[in-house]
């Protein structure tokens, strides 16, 4: 019995931290990336007319990757600290912004911050592929 209610626990606790990772997610994403992306992900943001390149539909990353999600390609385009760049330069290095963001905390503190905010934004993008 202790077994079952232990594994009860433990189910619904990485449950919830799911939920709760797609919910900081979401409030990530429209706080950084709807004013290119769109509410919906599909790239139209109100700032696209103004871009010299196409923003990509972030429903379909999963559709252009043989239905498999890219997570750490898409973490790594997200921080973008590790040069590889989301559709060409234009995009945000995230990576910075959020760690320019966190200055007042530690060098450790800073980095989970913004690996936090990173991993809360592709787990967000990985729920809202189509």
């Amino acid at each position: 019995m202790r077994l079952i209610s232990a594994l009860t626990t433990a189910l619904l606790s990485v449950t919830t931290s799911a939920a709760l990772a797609q919910d900081a997610g979401k409030v990530e994403y429209m706080n950084s990336c709807v004013i290119c992306h769109g509410e919906n992900g599909k790239g139209h943001g109100s700032l696209t007319k103004l871009l010299t390149v196409e923003v990509p539909d972030l429903t379909q990353i999963a559709a252009r990757n043989d239905g498999e999600f890219p997570m750490l390609s898409v973490i790594h385009i997200i921080d973008g600290r590790t040069r590889i760049r989301g559709h060409g330069d234009p995009m945000p290095i995230w990576g910075q912004r959020f760690k320019e963001a966190s200055a007042g905390l530690g060098s450790y503190e800073s980095e989970l911050l913004v690996r936090g905010r990173v991993l809360a934004l592709a787990t967000y993008l990985e729920g809202i592929q189509e």
